[in-house]
């Protein structure tokens, strides 16, 4: 809590009780316990809300000239971040899709027991960048070769997923993963499955690098050094 409570200080003219008064200390302790506990207890509860997943609403609505796309490959954090870069990209929200549980909380998809992939939902202007050009940038973004894991997150929440939401995605998609199979040695493993549902994740987990890049350690050892990779090879543009 910011504040601090403090007690009454003796006065005999605003006619408070003094500290050796008879029965001063035990009512107002008790008084004062019970009011940081309501507030604790309050507090709490704002914050749960805050955190929750958004739980039965269905996606934002595009706004007019936009289209959307999901993927997913690793941690949503680190895809977040690379997604906002992009000029025509407007917004990119971090959730869950690919999964039978409904509107999972992250707790859950981290036991592995969802089926959800962590994933980004990316709404662009098709005029400024195309899906074809996402879906290049997706490659450059994360291993597409290794099934269920992405560096040291493991876990088929952490797997590579492509989730078209029409057939010129889904044609897209397949046309891309054989184009790019020839970039690597190992077969890329890659899911290409229609999107059933997409689970807006918690508060805490949207515009993940923005806010505590300088402060999380995950941010500074894993998404800045793929981050600044990418600036290099010049696939996202340096802020």
């Amino acid at each position: 809590m910011g504040g601090v409570f403090a007690a009454p200080r003796a006065s005999a003219t605003h006619g408070v009780a003094s500290r050796t008064s008879p029965g001063y200390c035990v009512p107002l302790v008790k008084s004062l316990i019970l009011t940081l506990l309501t507030l604790t207890a309050l507090t709490a509860t704002v914050l749960r809300a805050e955190d929750k997943p958004m739980k039965d609403q269905p996606s934002e609505k595009l706004a007019p000239g936009l289209e959307r796309a999901v993927v997913g490959g690793g941690c949503f954090w680190c895809m977040e971040a690379i997604f906002q870069r992009l000029d025509g990209v407007k917004h990119v929200t971090s959730g869950y899709a690919g999964g039978h549980t409904k509107n999972p909380t992250y707790e859950e998809v981290c036991t592995h027991t969802t089926g959800h992939a962590e994933v980004i939902q990316i709404d662009f202007d098709p005029k400024k960048i195309s899906y074809a050009k996402l879906l290049h940038v997706f490659w450059q973004a994360h291993d597409p070769t290794t099934l269920n894991r992405q560096g040291a997150d493991v876990g088929d929440s952490y797997r590579s997923i492509i989730l078209y939401t029409n057939d010129e995605q889904k044609k897209e998609a397949k046309k891309s993963i054989a184009e790019e199979q020839s970039n690597w040695k190992d077969p890329i493993v890659t899911q290409v499955v229609p999107l059933e549902a997409f689970y807006k994740a918690e508060v805490s987990h949207q515009d993940y690098y923005r806010i505590n890049g300088s402060t999380s350690g995950y941010c500074r050892a894993v998404i800045r050094p793929k981050v600044e990779k990418l600036e290099k090879k010049g696939v996202i543009p340096k802020e």
